[in-house]
């Protein structure tokens, strides 16, 4: 089941937003200081392709840089980026076939708005549940 939904979230909306992460990407790559964001932006675009099936959880390992660089990344792109998940999410919800792409939405507000310190991990991994 989760192949067919994500081959439907690829077609009608993963591809287009995963292209936006890798453009993101590309762009906090150029600067030196910013390819943590870039890493971080290429990351979520595999995520915006295949969604079902996989869940973000908090490393236990991240440090102060990660912190800090999740402030800059809120104040930056995390709180737009967020916004625009929170959105369509609800938008999806106002049908029924769209319910499931709607969770996905909501599944990513966590990685767009404080991508650093987090990692994106099968649903069924042991260690998923942290």
């Amino acid at each position: 089941m989760k192949t067919i939904l994500n081959l439907i979230w690829l077609v009608l909306s993963g591809f287009w937003l995963a292209l936006g992460y890798v453009v993101a990407g590309i762009i906090c790559c150029v600067l030196i200081i910013t390819i943590p964001f870039g890493i971080a932006s290429f990351r979520i675009a595999g995520y915006a392709l295949w969604p079902f099936g996989k869940t973000t959880v908090e490393r236990r390992d991240s440090g102060a840089g990660s912190a800090i660089g999740n402030v800059v990344w809120i104040i930056f792109a995390g709180w737009w980026l967020a916004l625009g998940h929170v959105l369509t999410g609800i938008a999806l919800c106002v049908t029924i076939i769209g319910i499931p792409f709607g969770i996905a939405n909501f599944k990513m507000i966590p990685i767009s708005l404080m991508p650093l310190g987090r990692e994106i991990v099968p649903t069924n991994a042991p260690f998923a549940t942290r």
